[in-house]
């Protein structure tokens, strides 16, 4: 008899077809009533497959008595209760390393863009701007190469952004809570100081409580009229209120933000703005990296039902 298997949400149709195939798989969003399904088969599951974006909660797992493995697509585990597993002693797979070129590659593309205004000289070429008799000319840009680069997290996908922006020839700094061990480049412990010292501040650190809010309205001040920020980590460790109000103000120089606080919802204060570049969360948004996180999807939960191992366990 197959495993039975619960599915949070729509995930990959390979994906899914390949958990059909290898599983009894049952999608618990196509119910009814989620609830009311959860508590009449709830103990009928050995594994559950969720999402970085969906997670899962201390009362979904009440609901799961006979579970065993959970396996996210995603390298987020903010919206996991990876407490609440532990305590259960059940095994949750996520999805790191397959993405960090992605991510790491449209944290430049986003610097770029915001830093020499692309999407700005874009919309201008579309409204006429450049043919119009007596405009304007389009404003100048920022340089990147040779600019300074603060990086705030520098874990895999941190350190592969370092790599990539070494190929400018920016002069990099980290900043973490202690320095990365056998890291090239210069750790900053204030977050303060680095923005201070950076032309350009991704963030690409963590989500979850212990991140919340950590670039605040303090750092932007610091980041100060001539700083970008970029963020392709979670919406949440930017004060996205701060954030808003500095972009208006003209406080920092610009921003280019592949997440938010609420997605979807972004603050329609920046929609009007041009010193701003917004993404619907796209960072590992590559056909071939979702393939390799479907596939790590996949190999977590068949390995450790087969051999109770699995690729990529999370921190627990």
């Amino acid at each position: 008899m197959k495993p039975r298997i619960l599915q949070a949400g729509r995930l990959l149709p390979s994906l899914e077809a390949r958990l059909a195939a290898e599983f009894d798989t049952v999608l618990l969003a196509e119910q009814p009533d989620p609830a009311v399904f959860l508590a009449a088969h709830g103990g009928e599951f050995e594994g559950f497959v969720t999402s970085a974006g969906v997670g899962f909660t201390a009362a979904t797992l009440a609901q799961l008595p006979t579970l065993r493995v959970i396996s996210s697509f995603g390298v987020g585990l903010d919206k996991l209760d990876l407490a609440a597993a532990k305590a259960r002693g059940i095994a949750v797979g996520y999805t790191p390393d397959v993405l960090n070129d992605c991510v790491a590659d449209l944290a430049m593309a986003l610097l770029l863009d915001v830093a020499r205004r692309v999407s700005e000289a874009d919309r201008y070429v579309r409204r006429g701007g450049w043919t119009t008799p007596g405009a304007k000319s389009f404003p100048l840009a920022r340089k990147v190469s040779g600019a300074k680069l603060g990086i705030v997290g520098f874990g895999r996908i941190g350190q592969t952004i370092a790599r990539r922006a070494g190929g400018f020839e920016m002069d990099i700094r980290y900043h973490t809570r202690r320095p990365v061990a056998g890291a090239a480049w210069a750790h900053e412990p204030s977050l303060l100081e680095l923005a201070r010292w950076c032309d350009y501040l991704v963030v690409i650190t963590a989500g979850g409580a212990g991140t919340r809010h950590l670039v605040n309205a303090e750092v932007l001040e610091a980041l100060g009229p001539r700083g970008y920020l970029v963020n392709v980590a979670r919406g949440s460790v930017i004060d996205e209120a701060a954030l808003v109000r500095a972009l208006v103000e003209r406080r920092i120089g610009g921003a280019g933000l592949d997440v938010f606080e609420d997605e979807p919802n972004v603050p329609r204060a920046l929609f009007e703005l041009d010193n701003v570049v917004l993404l619907p969360h796209i960072a590992s948004g590559t056909e071939e990296t979702r393939q390799a996180m479907a596939d790590r999807v996949f190999d977590n939960l068949q390995g450790f039902l087969r051999e109770g191992r699995m690729i990529s366990p999370a921190p627990m």
